[in-house]
């Protein structure tokens, strides 16, 4: 009985694991390439930091699944579900807060983009990513600290306090999320000045789709774990189902951009640096001049353009 449920357990295990595999390779192409081959605007730094943000998921998901395996033939303590724990909540808070800001920035520039044109400061996207970075990390270390399993001293009390901190920050970064996103959408498709539909906008959207459907099933354990007594094996098959779509979710990322990018182009070989330049250009598709990129079309809506 123990094998057969052991083995259940593994095949979404390795099923993640694949996924993640993928999603390493695409995450780590896209942050050389905004790293080190494409110069930086206000909002490649924030798919920069996205792009990290997965990564560090995926690392920490691979690890836990090789310690898993490494202890089915080798008995040593080592805490698997603190790690995922605590690398799923850094990374998630991390992914939430800079989609939040990346929807937040695009709404301002979409309903009054001369104010914020004016108003918004060179550096805000390295300022704002580090801020929400530090700010996902602190999060993190205190769930850590008052609720992991290793502690047994830390008491009840403290893990109560830190996880009321962290679901009503995960509830102001969803209001957020959600808010902009359907006023950028209004915006878009109905808004009494048509606002044409650039590449941009579609990467944008798309990432917040998918972010929706796949980091949901996560953001429900989280809240379960914690607030709701459930069933083991429901607890146990939600635990791996949310892993399996955060996992597709930190996939699907590069995945969009190089959709995107490569969309209506012709069925040539593609520089994946020219691919993700057109997935992040906020121009109209028919103001491009065949596959060559002007140095501006990177440039986010009169956003000038920021030195790392």
């Amino acid at each position: 009985m123990n094998i057969d449920v052991a083995t259940n357990n593994l095949l979404p295990k390795v099923l993640a694991l694949l996924i993640a595999l993928v999603g390493l390779a695409g995450n780590a192409s896209v942050l050389w390439l905004l790293g080190f081959r494409m110069r930086r605007n206000a909002f490649s730094v924030y798919i920069l930091n996205l792009a990290a943000s997965d990564f560090f998921f995926l690392c920490f998901h691979i690890t836990a699944f090789l310690v898993d395996i490494v202890k089915m033939f080798f008995h040593f303590s080592v805490p698997t579900y603190d790690i995922v724990r605590t690398g799923g909540i850094i990374s998630y808070i991390a992914g939430l807060s800079i989609l939040s800001a990346i929807s937040t920035e695009r709404c301002l520039s979409a309903l009054w983009p001369i104010w914020y044109r004016c108003r918004r400061p060179r550096h805000m996207s390295a300022v704002m990513c580090a801020l929400l970075w530090a700010l996902s990390m602190f999060m993190g270390v205190l769930d850590m600290v008052y609720c992991s399993t290793l502690i047994i001293n830390s008491g009840v009390y403290w893990c109560i306090k830190v996880d009321l901190i962290i679901t009503a920050w995960l509830i102001v970064l969803f209001v957020t999320f959600s808010g902009s996103s359907l006023a950028l959408l209004w915006r878009i498709l109905c808004g009494s000045r048509h606002k044409t539909l650039t590449k941009l906008y579609v990467t944008i959207l798309l990432t917040l789709l998918v972010f929706i459907l796949c980091e949901l099933p996560f953001g429900i354990y989280l809240f379960l774990s914690d607030w709701i007594s459930v069933d083991f094996d429901a607890y146990t098959c939600l635990y791996l189902v949310s892993n399996v779509f955060s996992c597709v979710n930190s996939c699907t990322n590069p995945i969009i951009y190089f959709f995107v990018g490569s969309f209506r182009q012709r069925l040539q070989r593609q520089n994946l640096k020219l691919v993700l330049e057109r997935a992040l250009q906020d121009t109209p598709e028919e103001e491009e001049c065949g596959d060559s990129l002007p140095q501006g079309t990177l440039e986010m809506s009169g956003s000038r353009v920021e030195q790392g």
